[in-house]
């Protein structure tokens, strides 16, 4: 699984003209998932997201997690995430788990970080969304499961 999370001071997620979910402070999460990810794939990205330290303290020195300051994760499935584009100009989307199984352990990841204790809201997987968000910092962050 491959992730973009991105601190944001808010953010929301539309589909058809209709914001179906909304956060103030914290991560948009952009979610890939390949043929070969798992659970613990899943796991080890929930897990990490949550405890990354990237929001500043009264120092102003990253040393807070999302948990720390009550952060909440807006989660949006992103397939391109594994486009290929080293030949020609169009993406090839081969690299990218079949919708099915994407989506499945997609919802599987959304569970996991609401287990960690944080509010998440989700896109639709499979959808044209419009995300909007006002990025904090920037502070922008791409993490694989498979580079532990």
């Amino acid at each position: 699984m491959k992730v973009v999370v991105q601190r944001s001071k808010e953010a929301s997620v539309s589909v058809n003209g209709k914001v179906i979910g909304e956060i103030a402070q914290g991560f948009v999460v952009l979610v890939g998932i390949t043929h070969d990810d798992t659970e613990e794939d899943a796991a080890y990205l929930a897990n990490k997201i949550v405890h990354l330290r990237v929001f500043e303290d009264k120092q102003n020195k990253l040393n807070l997690s999302l948990k720390d300051v009550g952060g909440s994760i807006l989660s949006i499935s992103q397939f391109t995430l594994y486009g290929d584009t080293r030949k020609g100009r169009r993406p090839n989307f081969m690299n990218a788990a079949r919708p099915e199984y994407a989506n499945d352990l997609y919802v599987k990841f959304n569970q996991l970080l609401e287990k960690e204790g944080v509010f998440v809201e989700k896109g639709a997987f499979g959808e044209m969304m419009e995300v909007q968000l006002t990025n904090d910092g920037p502070v922008t962050l791409i993490i694989d499961s498979k580079e532990k």
